[in-house]
């Protein structure tokens, strides 16, 4: 009558050792942290790593070790005081050969981090740092793309000689004057060149061609835009070097921003104001000629020296000349999107550019079908430096040609750039592109400093809180449950551990909410152990057998427990889909505590249950509940 399955069994043993182990990196606290990584032409070796501890020495700045991990020196110290002054120090000793970032360094066992084991990252709350708020200007965006249809629609009556006698555009609609008997010629030559717009006609004004950009053209417009910031504020921060950025979307045109463990805004302010854009240039000479005019400093007076994002054989970025004169500029450029190529099958990038860069492309390709042309991404930050005492504002500029593709035909506004490696690598350059400068000017709209005693004082407060509860209610059902309170210990345990486990394996951040998500699930677990435990009372009560009373109790009771959690996992998952930020992080940690209380109550403590009395059948007459 009390049986339990042993697959079962096995499935418990299986979950209990991989939560534990999954758990496990928890137990090891980051190090504060420098983590320095090398720009163009600098190195990341062992003569950097002595230079920079003696750096240290000389200055007394307590550290307990600097090594090599990957491509990166990191610095681990003794506290987050000293990490902010070894990171001004270290700064100014490298110059701008080397990126000089905040990062917290891990003590995971690399066993461990071999499958995967990581610890939960703190969030904002609890580690402290900034926290930006910011809108992206809908209106601007929306109006960015108006003006490339109507220069694309004048383009388009040029060179049909459809004579016009004006082109205006009012909001998401553009009109053109033009003779009536010329509509349908341009009608169609438009709906051919620009088939997203509707186009109409005003029977109150013949030779009024009017073209509309219709409502879900212009929802994409704006999530274009923001998907476009989102994706350049994440390249910007990820300068920053900060463990675990956040950006988020929020609504309809709002990102969230959020950098744990950086105290000073001024760096992210600096990044995020940063302006980026794109230039195609002619690529002048062969390899051979680049790297001699890398080696010498000879450059020819028509070429300048450039490096590619590529490292060459000598552990540098490879040069490339190209042409003074540029082709076109990203100001130019309309969109730019992935594919693979319809002819040879291999990745491409599909670029677009506006009338006036489609005529200077056009222009160039028609003479240089064969040869090679780049674009360089070229970003500008700016930076405040202190001369003589005195802040000076200058602007950082960084230049690298991210493509250099053979010009295969003549083209003009709309062209493909093959000899990709990979569809991913297609991907990235198609962002990069895109995302070279913001879709859209973006306002700071608010703006928050969370100091690194306020997010102790958080984790403190936080794991007592959690800790303190939980340990009330092992007490409590020992004593009102007696050795049934220890079997619903057995799992409550459990349940509190494949929280931990799974939160740490999906890399989620653990905040206040979560804390709070925690605690919610130790309370609805106990609620679910507490209408099996009263089921069996009722049983016993009711005059059946030990064996029976339990079986029923757990049998009777899923049902309930079951309907009663279906509930409370809608809204988590509403709240993990919709939400953002520390409502996600709620909605994360609701929706996997549900799942592992369901499980721990009616499957674990069962089998518990089943260990302890299952074997004695019908000899069994008392038990203790």
């Amino acid at each position: 009558m009390l049986e339990f399955a042993r697959w079962k069994y096995v499935v418990i043993a299986i979950v209990l050792v991989l939560t534990a182990l999954y758990s496990l990196p928890n137990l090891y606290p980051k190090d504060p942290a420098v983590q320095i990584s090398a720009n163009r032409g600098a190195v990341i070796d062992a003569a950097l790593d002595t230079r920079v501890e003696n750096l240290l020495k000389a200055n007394s700045m307590a550290f307990t070790r600097a090594e090599i991990e990957g491509d990166t020196l990191v610095v681990r110290v003794a506290n987050t005081d000293v990490q902010a002054k070894a990171s001004s120090l270290i700064r100014d000793e490298l110059g701008s050969g080397y990126t000089v970032a905040l990062n917290l360094a891990t003590n995971v066992p690399n066993w461990l981090q071999a499958i995967g084991g990581k610890p939960m990252s703190l969030g904002l709350d609890l580690q402290g740092g900034v926290h930006f708020l910011m809108e992206v200007d809908e209106k601007s965006a929306i109006e960015k793309r108006s003006e490339g249809f109507l220069d694309s629609i004048r383009g388009v009556l040029r060179e049909n000689q459809i004579v016009y006698s004006n082109a205006v555009r009012n909001g998401t609609r553009i009109q053109v004057q033009m003779k009536p008997e010329d509509i349908s010629r341009a009608r169609n030559k438009i709906g051919t060149s620009t088939p997203e717009l509707v186009l109409s006609t005003d029977q109150a004004q013949p030779g009024l061609l009017i073209a509309t950009i219709p409502d879900a053209l212009i929802k994409q417009f704006t999530d274009e835009a923001v998907e476009q910031n989102m994706t350049t504020l994440r390249n910007r921060i990820n300068e920053l070097g900060v463990a675990e950025p956040v950006v988020q979307r929020q609504g309809a045109s709002r990102i969230v921003v959020q950098i744990p463990g950086l105290q000073d805004p001024t760096e992210a302010k600096k990044l995020i104001g940063a302006t980026a854009t794109l230039e195609y240039r002619a690529v002048l000479g062969n390899d051979s000629t680049a790297y001699a005019a890398r080696d010498t400093g000879s450059v020819p007076p028509d070429a300048r020296l450039y490096f590619r994002r590529e490292i060459g054989s000598d552990n540098k970025p490879v040069p490339i000349l190209l042409s003074k004169r540029t082709i076109v500029t990203g100001d130019q450029l309309v969109n730019a999107s992935s594919q693979l190529d319809s002819q040879s099958g291999t990745p491409a990038v599909s670029i677009r550019l506006n009338k006036l860069g489609g005529d200077k492309m056009f222009k160039y390709t028609q003479d240089n079908v064969g040869k090679l042309m780049a674009a360089v991404y070229i970003e500008s930050i700016p930076d405040v430096k202190t001369v003589n005492g005195e802040q000076v504002r200058t602007l950082r500029v960084s230049e690298e040609v991210i493509s250099a593709a053979t010009v295969n035909g003549v083209f003009g506004a709309d062209f493909i750039t093959t000899g990709l490696s990979s569809m991913e690598e297609a991907q990235t350059l198609a962002l990069l592109l895109r995302a070279g400068s913001l879709a859209a000017p973006m306002l700071i709209v608010e703006e928050r400093i969370v100091g690194p005693s306020l997010g102790a004082e958080n984790v403190k407060r936080g794991t007592q809180a959690v800790t303190y509860s939980f340990l009330f209610v092992l007490v409590f059902f020992v004593f009102y449950y007696k050795t049934f309170g220890i079997v619903t210990n057995a799992a409550l345990l459990l349940n509190l551990l494949i929280v931990v486990a799974f939160m740490s394996a999906l890399g989620a951040t653990m905040s206040l909410p979560g804390l709070a998500g925690i605690a919610l699930t130790v309370g609805m677990s106990v609620d679910a152990n507490v209408l099996i435990n009263e089921r069996i009372r009722e049983e016993l009560r009711a005059g059946n057998t030990p064996l029976s009373s339990i079986a029923a109790g757990y049998d009777k009771a899923a049902g309930t427990i079951a309907d009663a959690n279906v509930t409370a996992l809608l809204g988590g998952i509403a709240m993990a889909a919709f939400g953002s930020g520390p409502i996600r992080g709620f909605g994360i940690t609701l929706i996997i505590g549900i799942l592992s209380s369901m499980y721990t109550a009616v499957s674990v403590s069962r089998g518990i249950a089943t260990l302890i009395y299952g074997r004695r059948g019908k000899k069994l007459t008392k038990i203790s509940i």
